[in-house]
């Protein structure tokens, strides 16, 4: 990992990745229902750090990772590399294990089952251990700062969120709160 970014277009980019990413956030999408993706859509009431801070990582984080993988090579056949795709691919697979939940679940309740019974926020941390595997296959150290940015960004304005959801749902989403870790772990 060297101090100095790798800038070179190529084909075996980081670019890859990130198609993954967005592949793996739009396509299952496709299949939520329109009430549920209403309800997804629509921003918990946030206060001022919280807004900047949702928006900060849409508005500059998501998008200098987008561009910076276009011009940074993968580090193909080296243990960095080797290390780094698997975690993409673990990422990926609970991110679509996240979206079957989703749309497998009634809108007037709460998302509980498959990967959100590991985690409050599969689909958030799935793509922060994107970011993160991505880091580790390029060997970039920027991109691995775009993976801590990610997550505590992220960590910042959850609890938001789940005063929403709470909110939304009630004691059903309490007993959830208190027995699934915001992150992954082993459920209480």
């Amino acid at each position: 990992m060297s101090l100095v970014p790798a800038f070179e277009i190529g084909l075996w980019n980081a670019w890859i990745i990130t198609v993954f990413l967005v592949l793996i956030g739009m396509v299952p999408g496709l299949f939520i229902s329109k009430e549920r993706r209403d309800k997804m859509g629509k921003w918990p009431p946030l206060n001022k750090s919280e807004k900047i801070l949702a928006l900060s990582t849409h508005v500059v984080v998501m998008p200098a990772a987008a561009i910076y993988s276009i011009f940074l090579p993968l580090k193909l056949g080296t243990a960095w590399f080797y290390v780094g795709i698997p975690v993409c691919f673990v990422a990926g697979v609970m991110a679509v294990i996240a979206y079957v939940n989703i749309i497998n679940t009634p809108p007037n309740e709460p998302v509980t089952t498959g990967a959100y019974h590991i985690s409050r926020h599969p689909l958030y941390f799935s793509a922060f251990l994107i970011y993160l595997g991505t880091g580790i296959a390029c060997a970039s150290w920027l991109f691995l700062l775009f993976a801590a940015a990610w997550i505590i960004m992220w960590h910042i304005v959850v609890p938001a969120e789940e005063r929403g959801l709470v909110e939304e749902y009630g004691d059903a989403y309490r007993k959830y709160m208190n027995r699934t870790p915001r992150w992954i772990g082993i459920p209480k």
